[in-house]
């Protein structure tokens, strides 16, 4: 059996190179880029890639697109920012070489945050469904937290290696991340489904987001990365539900 490994591009110069060393062994990579102005594109080709160019559909139609790009049903779908480890290679290919693969596999994702490997604050073992075969499966057109829905009678297996997800390498990356992409876009999933935001979720959702993640999930044994990951997620909640009410309150108007 055949495979594809399919990423999603947009400037990712920094990251492509990484990506696609460690996917390599695939019968083919498909890139599709949505607008890079930097080299992605030249990298990825130079990397021997068949880059597709497609204007941004928002991340589950992006990475679905990608799939019924490729050639083969077999998909491996990777994010330009991670890596596949060498022993999470090692279990891919002895699953194939059975010839009785699972019709979907998930894999653990370890965070690099800030040059450190993230084991705790509820970040691992943060288990993601990538090799997967498309007669069986599809991404999900979620705004926010996209993943591959599994038919129902589809079996599901797990590889026990590590992806790699390389997260921020500068705290003000992480901030405008927040700010431009994670809040805006959760606080519109609420909206749409018609959450509603109160004075006091907005006062105490942070609160417990931090104590949840930096005491109970154990952030704390991740130094100081761990402390600014918790309160980065504070930050998150909070300014997803104080987005949440301004929107409830323009629609109220």
């Amino acid at each position: 059996m055949k495979i594809s490994a399919v990423i999603i591009t947009l400037n990712e110069e920094k990251n492509i190179a990484r990506a696609m060393r460690s996917v390599n062994w695939a019968d083919e990579i498909v890139v599709v880029d949505s607008g890079s102005t930097d080299k992605t594109k030249e990298v990825a080709t130079e990397f021997g890639a068949r880059v597709v160019e497609q204007e941004w559909l928002g991340f589950g139609p992006q990475k679905q697109f990608a799939v019924e790009a490729a050639a083969n049903d077999l998909i491996f779908s990777l994010d330009a920012d991670e890596e596949v480890t060498e022993d999470l290679q090692k279990e891919i290919k002895a699953a194939m070489a059975t010839g009785k693969m699972a019709e979907g596999y998930r894999v653990p994702r370890l965070a690099v945050y800030c040059g450190r490997k993230i084991r705790h604050g509820g970040w691992y073992p943060d288990r993601q469904l990538r090799l997967f075969d498309r007669r069986k499966g599809r991404w999900s057109n979620d705004v926010v937290h996209e993943s591959v829905k599994m038919d129902a009678d589809a079996y599901i297996a797990e590889f026990r290696s590590d992806l790699l997800h390389f997260t921020c390498d500068d705290i003000a990356e992480h901030a405008k991340m927040i700010q431009e992409r994670y809040a805006p876009l959760s606080a519109q999933a609420m909206f749409d489904s018609g959450r509603k935001a109160s004075v006091v979720k907005i006062a105490t959702a942070p609160l417990f987001s931090f104590l949840r993640d930096y005491i109970l999930r154990a952030g704390f044994l991740d130094g100081t990365q761990g402390l600014i990951i918790a309160g980065f997620g504070a930050y998150n909640v909070f300014l997803k539900n104080a987005l949440l009410w301004q929107m409830n309150r323009a629609n109220a108007g």
